[in-house]
């Protein structure tokens, strides 16, 4: 099995693309742009205003800080500014590579396809990452 076939499948069964048809999924994840970062490198910068896209985390970690705090590690699968693409609000936190990278950048106009494609699961998902959001202020 060559890599990218095995990385495509893991990455099909994120909890993101839970109920979403594995065809649309197919689709998404062969259009979408792959974006490197190194080591230390800032991804997003707390207060930045949205660029329209997301990021899930293929390879590798990162690191999420708040007001200079550091309040999460993500790993691969994770997803991160899925919110701020939905509502074009400036970013919450600093996202750092803690490693060299590996991300699937999502787009907003991707985003809004799966939800249009989904059985409700990435709208839980979004709501449940908002509670969780409010909750961390």
């Amino acid at each position: 099995m060559n890599m990218k076939l095995f990385g495509q499948q893991k990455i099909e069964k994120l909890k993101i693309f839970e109920g979403i048809d594995s065809e649309i999924v197919g689709q998404i994840l062969e259009n979408a742009e792959r974006k490197n970062f190194k080591s230390g490198e800032v991804i997003i910068e707390q207060w930045d205003y949205p660029n329209s896209t997301g990021y899930i985390i293929e390879q590798w970690s990162v690191d999420v800080w708040v007001n200079g705090d550091q309040t999460a590690k993500l790993t691969e699968g994770d997803i991160f500014w899925e919110i701020a693409l939905l509502n074009e609000e400036p970013r919450s936190a600093t996202v750092i590579a803690e490693s060299d990278v590996v991300t699937i950048v999502l787009s907003q106009d991707m985003l809004f396809e799966m939800i249009n494609n989904d059985d409700n699961s990435i709208n839980k998902e979004i709501m449940r990452r908002m509670e969780e959001n409010l909750e961390n202020e």
